[in-house]
């Protein structure tokens, strides 16, 4: 018994032992998305999901982490917090430039690109019952801008700059993360929220099966001059029928999903994470409606102000994209 003891323990520090070894050899990494109810959250899970896939192989490993949105992923990269990010193609931009959400922080020049994802178009919701057909018809209504640190509420000031608009029009200017607005905006808390994500999207649905919710169209002179004046901006359209209620296709704009980094990050890690999207391209598009039109030679280029990193451009070179 003695014996059987002393060689099960053996077998027990050996087993621990080696545990050790293999969790030294590998690496972790983390990517910052947004709200579980938007479409940055699933796309980070869509990532790890293939990275971890190839785990054996290169030894990282792969998690999603739920945060404010795209101004808080461009700051935590740029402090070292977070190894890459979901952000919004104009948010990369601010960011670099130090402008806007990004003055106090000034230009960080160091922001890397991987690669860009699916177009996010604007949503204006306004509760059927609150009389809000157009952006004007906003004024003394109470409004969800989003909340601070999210790429949402950089669009709705830009909203609110090219359509004659301050919160000082609301009665009430909330600022309401994308996983509580659907319940405010049904319950009557809230009469209007501005809300960009890829098509479609969780809070989206959730609020117009929730209760009778109408998309207000963002067209217009006001309109054309914000894409006229901001690159990172394309013009968008949100498919008649694919939320209740809202039979027509609905004018919008908006900025694309981009995949970020810092000039820090390792090149065999970024080529990894490359890597395990375009080797598994046909994979990828099936793990999330709005990746479905995805297509591959878009995607290494638009909306990528940010230069590419050094292992995204090996990989895009090995493959004679580049």
């Amino acid at each position: 018994m003695r014996k059987s003891s002393i060689f099960a323990g053996a077998l027990l520090a050996a087993s621990l032992s080696a545990g050790g070894a293999m969790a030294q050899d590998q690496t972790f990494i983390t990517i910052g998305t947004g709200g579980v109810t938007g479409v940055y959250y699933p796309t980070g899970g869509a990532i790890c999901r293939l990275v971890n896939k190839g785990r054996k192989e290169h030894g990282i490993r792969c998690s999603v982490e739920s945060t404010g949105g795209s101004v808080y992923n461009a700051r935590t990269i740029r402090q070292g917090e977070l190894d890459f990010g979901v952000i919004q193609s104009d948010v990369q931009v601010k960011s670099i430039e130090g402008t806007d959400q990004f003055e106090e922080d000034g230009p960080y020049a160091d922001l890397r690109s991987l690669f860009s994802v699916h177009p996010e178009p604007l949503h204006v919701m306004a509760r059927a019952d609150a009389g809000v057909a157009s952006t004007a018809d906003m004024k003394g209504k109470k409004v969800n801008i989003g909340n601070p640190g999210s790429g949402t509420r950089v669009l709705a000031e830009t909203l609110m700059k090219y359509e004659g608009l301050s919160a000082g029009d609301f009665a009430l200017a909330a600022e309401l993360k994308s996983s509580e607005q659907a319940a405010a905006l049904c319950d009557g808390k809230i009469d209007v929220t501005i809300w960009a994500a890829g098509l479609p999207n969780g809070s989206s649905q959730e609020a117009t099966s929730t209760c009778d919710v109408d998309i207000v169209p963002l067209a217009g002179e006001g309109i054309d001059k914000l894409l006229a004046e901001n690159t990172a901006y394309a013009a968008a359209t949100i498919p008649g029928g694919m939320y209740p209620g809202n039979d027509d296709d609905i004018a919008s704009w908006g900025p694309k999903a981009t995949i970020v980094t810092s000039a820090q990050a390792s090149d065999e890690i970024v080529y990894a994470v490359v890597s395990a999207v375009f080797e598994n391209f046909d994979a990828f598009k099936k793990l999330h409606p709005a990746f479905a039109n995805l297509k591959e030679e878009e995607m290494i280029k638009d909306g990528l102000t940010a230069d590419l990193h050094p292992g995204a451009v090996k990989y895009y070179k090995e493959r004679g994209w580049m």
